[in-house]
């Protein structure tokens, strides 16, 4: 064989051997789809209320009333003299309305009630963190304040885009982020491990 004919095919098979693995890697990038619309846009909207959220809600001038709820696993608070109140998935705004409205059916003439979160429900931060679990939200949090809480990234981590999942309108769902990306209170985040 001519030695020119040999260099050739070795060029040959290196330029195939890369065109290969150059199309695996694209196509591993293309498995996982970045954020959709909707999972950025529930950072903007009115917070809305899920189990675990704990609530200060106030009705004036009724101290009796006036008390901290847990919004329950099925997603009702349990209000005195009106009993189950829905909150999964409403606002804030949208329950004081039904309250009042419950409360105005026989018990009171004007009910002004008002509601605060006393305190969010957890996030969960997992993967290549020093410390994964459970953490405590906090309003205006980012991904990147949430892995530095649960003690920063491993050396193995990706650190460049991070994988959140996040319930929307009680549809659950998954999106790959960057750590500047707000967090809303629920939120798994999900750290990769790096390939190289």
């Amino acid at each position: 064989m001519h030695p020119e004919h040999n260099g050739f095919a070795k060029m040959r098979r290196a330029m195939v051997v890369g065109l290969v693995l150059a199309s695996a890697s694209l196509a591993g990038c293309t498995h996982y789809q970045p954020a959709p619309k909707a999972f950025n846009e529930a950072t903007i909207q009115p917070y809305r209320l899920d189990s675990g959220d704990r609530l200060r809600i106030t009705v004036f001038e009724q101290t009796g009333l006036s008390n901290t709820y847990t919004v329950d696993q099925a997603g009702y608070i349990s209000f005195p003299l009106i009993g189950q109140v829905p909150a999964r998935g409403r606002t804030m705004t949208e329950v004081e309305k039904a309250i009042a409205q419950k409360l105005q059916q026989g018990f009171l003439r004007d009910p002004d009630v008002t509601i605060e979160v006393d305190r969010y429900r957890s996030i969960f931060v997992m993967g290549e963190v020093g410390q994964p679990g459970q953490y405590s939200y906090v309003p205006g949090m980012t991904i990147q304040n949430a892995v530095a809480i649960a003690g920063g990234f491993t050396a193995r981590a990706n650190q460049r885009d991070i994988d959140v999942t996040r319930k929307i309108n009680g549809e659950v769902m998954t999106g790959r982020v960057t750590i500047s990306n707000p967090l809303l209170a629920g939120d798994t985040i999900y750290v990769r491990e790096r390939f190289f």
